[in-house]
């Protein structure tokens, strides 16, 4: 693996699910491999599972782990040909091979304005990093993915899977805040390769990009995609047509223990009590968000092993 930024990177899903449940068995049994190796953390926006987990797993690997929080130390210029007469002092041409000289892997966290559809879908943070560094990029989210998190659901999913194919539902939730699309299309296209039978429900406009559900079954009446389900995944994501805005908050969208059924309940966290999702829910056995937030360690790990081993 030569870098991590999209889902495609991963050559064979079925063996890095397995390998990743086996550092968890295991997670120090890789510890020299990272030893005098250094990992840069970039966050242009806030983190608390991403940032502790992906730390955790560079550590466990053995690693030195340095960690910049981005918009508070200075703004980094984008632009081609920008006259920098303004708030920005760096350039990103600049900026990411001064990097790339104390990293050995550099990780980029940047979220979407969600005001600029086509910007957002340009990836221009992750994208000029990986124009312009020298070194392995890995993707802790960005303005339309976010596939450390999808491998952490595959990883849960495979552990917990009480049956050959089961049945996953993905299902849009509201929220007082809008929320970009990247959980939901990571979600989407990890599925899409695994051995899943893969359902998405949402109130009509709410669809993803076509390009990503792609032939993936969608329905609007929630309680009718909920049947028979073995794991809910439930998210909620702002409008994609009328970009970045907020045009339900139908609060029969969220997610009860009689909708859930007999499922397990997934969610990326952090989750909004009793508006995405109810207490007896959350508090209940058939609550698995631990376990996705446990793994988001070995999904990282299992990516940085990978990275290091072709280093």
């Amino acid at each position: 693996m030569k870098k991590y930024t999209e889902i495609k990177d991963i050559s064979n899903l079925s063996e890095m699910i397995k390998e990743a449940i086996l550092l968890k068995m295991q997670p120090l049994e890789f510890s020299e491999l990272g030893k005098h190796k250094t990992l840069v953390m970039l966050f242009f926006n806030s983190s608390l599972r991403t940032r502790l987990s992906t730390e955790k797993a560079a550590r466990n690997l053995g690693m030195h782990v340095s960690i910049l929080n981005v918009n508070d130390a200075w703004n980094i210029e984008f632009e081609d040909g920008s006259i920098m007469n303004a708030g920005s002092s760096e350039h990103i041409k600049e900026a990411a091979q001064v990097i790339s000289q104390y990293a050995d892997i550099i990780a980029v966290r940047a979220f979407p304005s969600l005001t600029d559809k086509e910007k957002d879908a340009s990836e221009f943070i992750l994208n000029s990093f990986i124009k312009y560094a020298t070194v392995p990029i890995v993707n802790m989210e960005s303005a339309t993915a976010h596939p450390l998190q999808a491998l952490a659901d595959a990883i849960t999913i495979t552990e917990l899977s009480e049956t050959r194919k089961p049945k996953v539902v993905l299902s849009w939730a509201p929220h007082p805040k809008p929320l970009p699309q990247a959980v939901a299309n990571s979600f989407v296209e990890m599925m899409q390769n695994m051995e899943v039978d893969l359902t998405i429900t949402h109130p009509e406009g709410y669809e993803l990009d076509a390009n990503i559900t792609k032939n993936t079954p969608i329905h609007h009446n929630q309680e009718d995609a909920l049947k028979d389900a073995d794991f809910v995944y439930v998210k909620n994501w702002s409008n994609y047509k009328a970009y970045g805005q907020i045009l339900n908050e139908d609060p029969n969208w969220m997610m009860t223990q009689e909708k859930l059924g007999k499922a397990k309940f997934m969610h990326c966290l952090p989750v909004r009590r009793n508006v995405v999702v109810e207490d007896a829910v959350l508090d209940s056995g058939q609550s698995v968000v631990i376990n996705q937030a446990n793994n988001r360690t070995f999904a990282a790990q299992v990516v940085l092993k990978n990275i290091l081993e072709n280093l």
